[in-house]
């Protein structure tokens, strides 16, 4: 008995492990339907700003400007994540904390425009979808597109 247990295992061993050999897949990328465009405003201000001179204070303004910008793109392209919590006491409420959080990588955003409004800066950004799905073409996703057995 101990033979044929042998005979049966070598048999399926074998007709497994020449099956995966057989199969031939394509693969092709599909572009979207549509490629929106995402626009994103950011301000800072100018009169917060650390930085000895105006200049240097203009300069640091434009950047969290921008930062800021990045940040609300960021927000519509993954959203965000909400941790609340609320203690009550005597069921009067005594603490209410959130906080919100934002993560992810945002590529292929220009800077529309970047201007100062009384003591405030401004920053204007762009995500083109276009441009994004020409970037991430580099690396692209795949689908199957045909699948070829032997």
């Amino acid at each position: 008995m101990e033979p044929l247990k042998m005979a049966a295992l070598a048999t399926t061993l074998l007709l497994g492990g020449c099956y995966s050999l057989t199969t031939h897949v394509e693969y092709e990328t599909i572009a979207p339907e549509s490629f929106p465009v995402l626009t994103a405003t950011g301000m800072a201000p100018l009169s917060l700003q650390h930085g000895q001179t105006e200049q240097e204070k203009m300069r640091r303004a434009m950047r969290a400007a921008k930062l800021d910008a990045y940040r609300e793109l960021a927000e519509q392209v993954f959203g965000q994540r909400i941790e609340g919590s609320s203690d009550m006491h005597q069921l009067v409420l005594a603490n209410d904390n959130f906080k919100v959080k934002v993560d992810g990588v945002i590529r292929g955003a220009t800077v529309v425009r970047t201007y100062p409004v009384d003591d405030t800066y401004v920053a204007e950004l762009e995500l083109d979808y276009r441009r994004v799905w020409e970037l991430y073409q580099q690396q692209p996703k795949q689908r199957i597109n045909k699948v070829t057995y032997y």
